[in-house]
């Protein structure tokens, strides 16, 4: 009920005023504990670093075949010796916050996992990263950055599937010193597990093809060869 002083008249009613959208909270961070929770139990892949998910896409024809050609060479020259290999859906403890899948892992001892489900590792001697344009930067810069903090880490190998270029990184007391492989014909050394690779071992049923790349010259796609 209005009450008005003097001639009276309908009250004018008061405009609304829009509400300015208030902002979503940002999500909370995860834990190391509910990732593990989440990922054992999901259909798919995803790493972890510091409280944030990243969903894993899929891998091309060539990466795979050059992730199990690596595996699988090392996996026949490891035979009888107290070595393990593991392709890609071994999860690799970084540091106290960060869970990676490398393609190939390898050591040779005792495995050491993070806990009673044996599916994190801790100890790994050698990683291998099978390179792709969505995960290359990713792949030399921080997973790299990662993977140096790990003691038991000797090498690091990542493996071109455009061209037959592997790069191999060893460490050698404070210093990670490379070595670049670009013939078919060369032996990639892993003392760490003492195993040899050649590049045509890595690059077994992998064809590269020539694609044009305009006036840059040719470029070489991998693509695996038919059975």
């Amino acid at each position: 009920m209005f009450f008005l002083y003097g001639a009276s008249r309908a009250a004018t009613p008061h405009p609304r005023r829009a509400m300015a959208p208030q902002p979503k909270p940002a999500p909370r961070p995860l834990a190391p504990e509910e990732y593990l929770e989440q990922e054992r139990a999901s259909e798919f892949r995803s790493e972890y670093v510091a409280g944030e998910i990243f969903a894993m896409s899929g891998a091309s024809p060539a990466h795979n075949t050059i992730a199990l050609n690596v595996a699988a060479e090392l996996r026949a020259q490891l035979r009888g010796r107290r070595c393990s290999v593991f392709i890609s859906d071994m999860r690799v403890k970084t540091f106290k916050r960060a869970y990676r899948y490398p393609d190939v892992v390898a050591l040779c001892g005792e495995p050491r996992f993070d806990d009673s489900q044996r599916d994190t590792l801790l100890n790994p001697s050698l990683i291998v990263e099978v390179l792709s344009e969505s995960t290359e930067k990713v792949d030399r810069g921080e997973k790299f950055s990662e993977y140096r903090r790990l003691e038991s880490l000797r090498e690091f190998v990542l493996v071109s599937q455009h061209r037959p270029q592997v790069e191999r990184y060893e460490r050698r007391d404070d210093l990670w010193v490379l070595s670049d492989f670009t013939e078919l014909e060369q032996r990639v050394e892993l003392p760490s597990i003492g195993c040899t690779l050649t590049l045509g071992d890595i690059y077994e049923r992998v064809e590269f093809a020539a694609v044009s790349a305009g006036d840059t010259g040719e470029e070489m796609e991998a693509v695996p060869s038919p059975s």
